[in-house]
C-alpha cells in the first residue's frame, strides 16, 4: 500500500531519525540523566531509520510512476527580495539517494548492536549515527543551496563527533580535528561558489539558478576575463573535493579510521563522501556549460583514482586498505562526472555504497573475531573460523574489482567506456588512470583477502594481546589493536553482525544487473540530470554499444579490463599466498618508491606545514596583533581608558559645594543672555 506523498509524509523521512537521535541523546546519556537504557536507545534509533527507509522506498516507487515534488516546507527568513527557505525537491536523483542512505544506515544501526556491545558510549553512538542520517537526508532532499549547505555542514560536524568517538585517545582527537579542518578548506571554496551564484542570480533555489544558466555562462567575473560560471563551478567542486576526499584534500579520510568501524561504513560508503558526487550531479545544468570546469574535475578524479589506489597496496591495517579503496572509487565517480556521464557516476555511487559498506562491516567482523586486532600481518587462515565473514568479504571484493555479473562490474565498466568515448581535455590521462586502477584495485583487494583469510595463521603469539579493546580505549592508548592470546582462536561474529553483511551482499551482487538499463539507458533520471549530448556525447555512445546486461558481461571476457582484473588477482595470489617472501624483496629493490608510498607522497607533511603550521602562525598573528592589541588594547581597553580620562576630568565639576553650583548657574545665565542679546537685538551688533 502506497502512502500519498504529502508534505507531512516527506517531512517524516528526515525527522524520524532526528527524533530517535534526540531521544537517545537526551535521555540515554549523562546529559539527560541516563533515563533509558541500551535497549530503548537502539530501539528508537533503529525504528526511526527504518521508518525513513520504508518511506524512502515508497517515494522511489511513486517517483518511478511519475510523482515529483518541489516545494517549500517553511520560510526561514526574507531579506528584501531574497527568500531563504527550507524545502524539498523529490525526483529520481533524490529518491535514489534517499533509499541508498537509509538502507545502508539501517544496516549500520543493526550491526552496531553487536559491534559496540559493552561500550561506555553505546547510547551516544546510536544518537550520533541517527543524527548523521538526518543531516544526509536533509542534504539530498534540499531544493535550494541554503539547505544543501546546512546538510553539508551538519554531516561534517557529526562526522567530527563520530571520528573522535574515542576522545580519550590522542590519535582520535587528531583525526577528527584533521577531518574538520581539511573540510573547512574545501568548504571555503563551496561558500564562494554559492555566493557567486547568489550574487549573480539573486536566488538560492535550484530552479531559479538553473533557469539562468545560459545567462551565467555569458557573464565574466567582475574585474577579470574569466567566465563567471566556470569560476563558480570550480569553487563548488573544491567543496566536493573536501567532502568527497579528492586529491589533495583526501588526507583526512584514512585517518578517520580512528572511529569505530560502523561509522567507517556509514561515512565512507553511502553518506558523507558521496555528498560531493551528488552535489555535482545535482548541479549538472551548470557544469555542462563549462568544459574548463569539467576538465578540472576529470584530472582531479583521475589522480585520486590511480594514486590513492597505489597507497592501498602498502597498507597493513585492514580498515585503511578499505579506506584507500574508497578514495580510489570516489576518483572513478569524479571522472564519470567530468566526462558528463552523471548517471553513471550516480550508478557507481549506488553500487559502491552497498559493496563498500559490506567490505567495511566485514572488516569490522574480522576485527571482532580477532579480539580487535587490525594488523593483517597478524591474521591468516581465518576462513576456517569465520566462514560467513570470509564469504561476505569475497563477494564484496568481487564486486569491487568488477567481476562480470556483479554490481561493481556494470558501474565500473560503464565509467571506463564513458571515459573512452569522451573527447574532453584530460580524458586521455583519465582513461590511462582508470585502466591502471583496475589492476591496482584487484591487487590490493585480494592482497587483503589472501592475507586475512588464507595462508598460515599468524595470530595468537603475543601473551599480552588479549585485553579488551574497550579497556584499552579507556586507558587512552593510541594503538587500539590487540589480537588473540596464545591458545585463543578466532570466532565467527554473532548473527546481529553477520545479518547486515548478508543483506548488503545481496544488492552488491545483483542490483547492477537489474538497474543498469533503466538508470543509464532509460528515462529513469528524467530531467533531474542534464547532459548536453551535442557537446558531450559519451552517454549516447554508451547507449549505442549496450545490448543488455547479459551481453555486456559476456563481452567483458574478451576485453582488456577483465585481463587486468585477472592479473591483479594473480599477482596478489603469487605475492601473498604462494610466495609470501616476494613482496619483501620487491620492497627492498624499490625502496625509494616504497618509502614514498609509506609516507603517502608526503602530503600529510605538506598539509601539516602549510595548513596546520601556517594557520597556526596566522592565528598567532591575529591573536597577538588583532585580538590583544586592536580589539582588547585599542577598542575595549582603549575606549574604557578614554571614558575613564573623560570622567576624571569632568568629575571635578561635581565638587559638592553650593557656591560652586551657584557660580556655575550665574555664569551660564550670563552666557545665555549674551547670546540672546547678540542674536535678537541688532543694535548690540
Amino acid at each position: 500500500m502506497q502512502l500519498t506523498l504529502t508534505l507531512p509524509v516527506l517531512c517524516a523521512i528526515p525527522l524520524a531519525p532526528l527524533l530517535g537521535s534526540a531521544i537517545a541523546g537526551l535521555l540515554g546519556t549523562k546529559l539527560g540523566g541516563n533515563r533509558i537504557g541500551h535497549g530503548a536507545c537502539q530501539f528508537v534509533t533503529i525504528l526511526g531509520v527504518m521508518i525513513a527507509f520504508v518511506l524512502s522506498c515508497n517515494v522511489l516507487v511513486q517517483v518511478m510512476d511519475g510523482f515529483y515534488f518541489n516545494g517549500t516546507v517553511y520560510r526561514w527568513m526574507q531579506l528584501g527580495e531574497l527568500n531563504l527557505d527550507i524545502g524539498f525537491l523529490i525526483d529520481p536523483l533524490t529518491a535514489t539517494m534517499m533509499c541508498v542512505v537509509t538502507f545502508v544506515s539501517l544496516m549500520v544501526h543493526i550491526y552496531t548492536i553487536g559491534y559496540m556491545k559493552g561500550e561506555e558510549g553505546y547510547n551516544r553512538f546510536f544518537s550520533y549515527i541517527s543524527l548523521f542520517t538526518f543531516a544526509m537526508l536533509m542534504l539530498v532532499m534540499s531544493n535550494n543551496l541554503l539547505q544543501l549547505f546546512f546538510g553539508w555542514e551538519a554531516v561534517g560536524v557529526v562526522s567530527y563527533l563520530l571520528i573522535g568517538f574515542y576522545f580519550e585517545r590522542q590519535s582520535a582527537v587528531f583525526a577528527n580535528m584533521k577531518a574538520f579542518l581539511v573540510n573547512r578548506v574545501g568548504d571555503f571554496g563551496f561558500i564562494l561558489g554559492i555566493g557567486l551564484l547568489l550574487a549573480s542570480t539573486g536566488s538560492m533555489n535550484y530552479d531559479a539558478i538553473f533557469a539562468q544558466n545560459t545567462a551565467l555562462a555569458a557573464q565574466v567575473l567582475p574585474g577579470t576575463s574569466w567566465s563567471l560560471l566556470t569560476v563558480a563551478c570550480i569553487c563548488l567542486f573544491i567543496g566536493a573535493m573536501g567532502k568527497s576526499a579528492q586529491f589533495p584534500l583526501h588526507v583526512w579520510l584514512p585517518d578517520s579510521m580512528e572511529g569505530p568501524t560502523p561509522i567507517s561504513a556509514l561515512i565512507h560508503a553511502a553518506t558523507m563522501v558521496t555528498a560531493g558526487i551528488f552535489m555535482v550531479a545535482r548541479m549538472s545544468p551548470l557544469f555542462e556549460l563549462s568544459d574548463t570546469a569539467l576538465s578540472f574535475i576529470v584530472i582531479i578524479g583521475s589522480i585520486t583514482a590511480l594514486f590513492m589506489g597505489f597507497l592501498g597496496i602498502v597498507q597493513n591495517d585492514i580498515k585503511r586498505v578499505v579506506a584507500y579503496s574508497t578514495l580510489s572509487q570516489l576518483g572513478y565517480m569524479t571522472v564519470a562526472l567530468g566526462v558528463s556521464a552523471y548517471p553513471v557516476a550516480i550508478f557507481h555511487l549506488m553500487t559502491h555504497a552497498f559493496f563498500k559498506a559490506l567490505l567495511f562491516l566485514a572488516a569490522g567482523s574480522v576485527i571482532l573475531g580477532m579480539h580487535h586486532e587490525q594488523d593483517m600481518r597478524k591474521m591468516g587462515g581465518l576462513w576456517k573460523y569465520m566462514p560467513i565473514t570470509c564469504l561476505m568479504m569475497l563477494l564484496g571484493n568481487l564486486a569491487l574489482i568488477g567481476t562480470p555479473f556483479f554490481s561493481g562490474f556494470y558501474s565500473k565498466d560503464s565509467i571506463i567506456e564513458a571515459v573512452a568515448a569522451s573527447h574532453i581535455a584530460g580524458s586521455g590521462f583519465a582513461y590511462f588512470a582508470v585502466m591502471a586502477s583496475v589492476f591496482v584495485t584487484a591487487l590490493y583487494s585480494f592482497r587483503l583477502y589472501f592475507y586475512v583469510f588464507h595462508g598460515k595463521a599468524r595470530w595468537g603469539h603475543d601473551s599480552h594481546a588479549h585485553d579488551h579493546h574497550h579497556d584499552h580505549a579507556e586507558q587512552g592508548d593510541d594503538h587500539a589493536h590487540h589480537g588473540l592470546a596464545p591458545g585463543q582462536k578466532p570466532h565467527e561474529s554473532p548473527l546481529v553482525v553477520t545479518l547486515p553483511l548478508i543483506l548488503l551482499a545481496i544488492p552488491s551482487v545483483i542490483i547492477g544487473f537489474y538497474t543498469i538499463e533503466p538508470m543509464l539507458f532509460g528515462q529513469f533520471f528524467g530531467d533531474s540530470i542534464f547532459v548536453d549530448i551535442s557537446k558531450h556525447p559519451a552517454m549516447v555512445e554508451l547507449a549505442e554499444e549496450f545490448h543488455g546486461p547479459i551481453a555486456m558481461a559476456i563481452h567483458a571476457f574478451t576485453s582488456p579490463v577483465l585481463l587486468l582484473v585477472a592479473l591483479g588477482v594473480l599477482t596478489a595470489a603469487i605475492g601473498y599466498l604462494w610466495m609470501p617472501k616476494l613482496p619483501a624483496k620487491f620492497a627492498e629493490t624499490f625502496a625509494p618508491i616504497k618509502k614514498l608510498l609509506d609516507n603517502k607522497y608526503y602530503l600529510d607533511d605538506l598539509n601539516q606545514a602549510v595548513f596546520a603550521k601556517g594557520l597556526l602562525w596566522i592565528g598567532g598573528v591575529l591573536w597577538h596583533r588583532g585580538d590583544q592589541k586592536v580589539i582588547d588594547g585599542f577598542l575595549v581597553n582603549g575606549s574604557a581608558h578614554v571614558v575613564g580620562r573623560f570622567a576624571g576630568v569632568i568629575r571635578h565639576l561635581q565638587s559638592g559645594y553650593l557656591y560652586h553650583y551657584a557660580f556655575a548657574m550665574i555664569a551660564g545665565l550670563a552666557v545665555l543672555l549674551a547670546w540672546v542679546l547678540y542674536a535678537y537685538l541688532p543694535f548690540v551688533r
